[in-house]
């Protein structure tokens, strides 16, 4: 596996349900048309399960990511990807637990932690989202839920040199709000120091990440990445924030 820890800044695109064969085409020769000037960046893109093999071994300097993985490793379960067949896509990440996957399709923390266990197996490092509705941050309930979905959907066999954090309030997902500074650099340090058994993990901000935060987020002394959605499917974009 990886040596997450030495990485400064992790990055990762959230390219949802986008994309085609063109767009993956464009994209790749956009993005790699640009040197990365920062060093010590870890950068990741994470496109639907259906173009993986198109970007592997055609990403320059970034490492492949996958958006979610089975429970299963195999079997009668038809529509799945399981973590061994990511492994031979050669993702190095892959993203679970994130809101709409919770929200939409019921995943709850056991699932994730199943999840998160198998990708594990497979020297995968899962990049586990945990947030807040804007109804629990209301109530005052954000570190009580945080909690709650850290110590639930980390596996046994998770660690701070295996395991990524993306802090990701819903309420903030694609709404062009985002929390303040402050409030996020106090989650990030809740999460990362206050959280018995699962203090210094990298943890990662998303949640309407773009080139014109993206440098005053990643700043924080808590933060160590971004988790970008609607705004790495613009190359230009996302190279913008990477040499954030």
């Amino acid at each position: 596996m990886l040596e997450i820890q030495k990485f400064d800044k992790i990055i990762a695109a959230n390219w949802k349900l986008q994309g085609s064969f063109d767009f993956v085409k464009r994209y790749l020769d956009e993005l790699n048309s640009n040197i990365l000037e920062k060093q010590g960046v870890c950068s990741i893109v994470c496109p639907p399960s259906i173009y993986l093999h198109k970007l592997v071994n055609n990403l320059k300097s970034i490492f492949l990511g996958a958006q979610d993985c089975s429970n299963y490793n195999s079997g009668a379960y038809t529509g799945e990807v399981s973590a061994n067949m990511l492994k031979e896509l050669s993702c190095n990440f892959c993203i679970v637990g994130h809101s709409e996957r919770r929200k939409i399709f019921k995943q709850s923390n056991k699932d994730i932690c199943l999840k998160a266990k198998n990708l594990l197996d497979q020297s995968i490092h899962p990049i586990i989202c945990i947030g807040e509705t804007l109804e629990e941050k209301n109530k005052n309930l954000t570190k009580e839920v945080l909690f709650n979905q850290i110590s639930k959907s980390i596996p046994n066999n998770g660690s701070k040199n295996s395991v990524i954090l993306a802090y990701e309030p819903i309420w903030a997902i694609g709404t062009s709000l985002t929390p303040s500074l402050e409030e996020i650099n106090d989650i990030h340090y809740f999460i990362k120091n206050e959280i018995q058994n699962f203090k210094n993990y990298k943890v990662i901000y998303g949640g309407s990440v773009k080139s014109n935060n993206a440098t005053n987020i990643m700043e924080l002394n808590n933060v160590d990445g971004v988790l970008v959605g609607g705004a790495s499917l613009d190359p230009l974009e996302f190279r913008k924030i990477m040499n954030s």
